[in-house]
């Protein structure tokens, strides 16, 4: 019964959960033959991009959990109320975000220790791509709402369209018009936008049949940035650990950089995979806490952790033996192929620990522990930072810096974030019941 409901759902949430990696992939894969400068410099582009749509995704985590309860509890209108205003603040994040980045993306780049000819084409591709992120939270914040209400049926529909409407867009813009790496920035752009529009419309409706209040409420807004402030905090662990190692990548050479690039694709692919698990067990645990059941909450827990392990050897399996073929997708330079061959073997090693991890963290989310998983984050941050910053004093350039990158980030730092959740998840303090 419980594998059938956690399938149910982590299948279909694969779809939605890998549409910003399918992306960035696919867009690699597209720039990776205009040069390696180009690569570099979408590589740098990207984590900029990934930083601040994994920083919002607390409106997508948020809004799962408090209308998964609301649902749990009884209160259909309430939850989808409680989504529309999610809605609305991820909009207007969106355009502000947007915004910023048009303004002030060359500070970025140049933060990020970009410099001469990749950072003139990161630049490019991190102002037009950009464009897209109201889309892309407006896609984060409804997205949050359907899991609530356990369809993961309909982002995974639209994930699929906006994935391959973007891979169209991106060949023909890049190659047919010859707008070189500006025609990927646009191009997924466009598709992030269409996406966007496509489940807003498909919440508006149901909110509507429920008599909920499509207007923007400024209680409910606040509410929902309210509720997020904890896992805001938690995921900005996460991303500063991910900028921590691009800027290491960066100080170990462009061979190094493009490498990164090629394998964080691959692994964010392999990482939201897995991540399908957890979005089950949030709606599934959020669902269970609303109505009272610490059962089976216990038995989800237990079932959603054994699942994400075998996963992530499955996967990690495919990473460390396909390495190198993967490599020939994404570049012709010979260096650059050896890196990430290496690179990807080490994640596949790695990758089961990480199966446990975001189950973990999952779980904790769907319970609404965030203010744990704040503190939590920010520890694992502290003990990866000096490991990291070895790697940069330490490590040669090339094929063995990067594996060496990759050992500390999927290693030292996964390992910590087990540890963490996984003490939390033996006691029962998160285990807090109704609306």
């Amino acid at each position: 019964m419980i594998d059938r409901q956690i399938l149910a759902l982590a299948v279909p949430a694969l779809g939605a959960l890998v549409a910003e990696p399918i992306f960035v992939l696919v867009d690699s894969a597209v720039v990776g033959h205009l040069g390696t400068a180009e690569l570099a410099g979408l590589s740098l582009a990207s984590t900029v991009l990934l930083t601040l749509v994994g920083l919002c995704v607390f409106l997508a985590y948020a809004t799962t959990a408090a209308v998964a309860r609301r649902i749990g509890a009884g209160h259909r209108r309430e939850a989808l109320q409680s989504g529309i205003d999610g809605m609305w603040l991820a909009l207007g994040l969106g355009l502000v975000l947007a915004a910023t980045l048009w303004v002030g993306g060359g500070w970025a780049i140049g933060a990020m220790g970009g410099t001469g000819e990749v950072a003139e084409h990161a630049l490019v591709y991190l102002r037009w791509s950009g464009l897209g992120l109201p889309g892309m939270l407006v896609v984060l914040a409804s997205t949050g709402v359907l899991r609530g209400l356990q369809d993961t049926r309909t982002p995974l529909y639209v994930a699929a369209g906006g994935a391959t409407f973007n891979a169209v867009l991106n060949v023909v813009l890049v190659y047919g018009v010859g707008l070189g790496i500006a025609g990927s920035g646009i191009g997924t752009a466009v598709a992030q936008l269409t996406m966007g529009a496509v489940l807003a419309v498909v919440v508006v409706r149901g909110a509507r049949r429920e008599g909920a209040s499509l207007r923007p409420a400024a209680g409910g807004i606040w509410s929902n940035a309210r509720a997020g402030a904890p896992l805001f905090v938690r995921t900005l662990s996460l991303r500063l650990a991910i900028l921590l190692t691009v800027f290491v990548a960066t100080g170990l050479g462009e061979v190094t950089l493009a490498g990164y690039q090629v394998v964080a694709s691959v692994w964010g692919l392999a990482a939201f995979a897995l991540d399908a698990l957890a979005i089950a067990a949030q709606a599934l645990v959020g669902h269970g806490l609303g109505a009272g059941d610490r059962s089976h909450v216990r038995s989800v827990l237990r079932r959603t952790l054994e699942w994400g392990v075998a996963a992530g050897a499955l996967l990690g399996l495919v990473m460390a033996a396909g390495g190198w073929w993967f490599a020939l997708f994404f570049t012709s330079d010979p260096d650059v192929r050896t890196a990430v061959a290496l690179g990807m073997a080490v994640c596949g090693l790695l990758l089961p620990m990480a199966g446990w991890v975001f189950v973990l963290d999952g779980v904790l989310i769907g319970a609404g522990d965030g203010r744990y998983l704040a503190w939590a984050g920010m520890v694992t941050f502290v003990v990866y930072v000096p490991f990291a910053l070895a790697v940069r004093a330490l490590a040669p350039d090339g094929a063995a810096g990067l594996a060496w990158l990759w050992a500390a980030f999927a290693g030292v730092f996964m390992a910590a974030r087990a540890l963490t959740t996984g003490l939390r998840a033996r006691s029962d303090r998160w285990m807090v019941t109704g609306a």
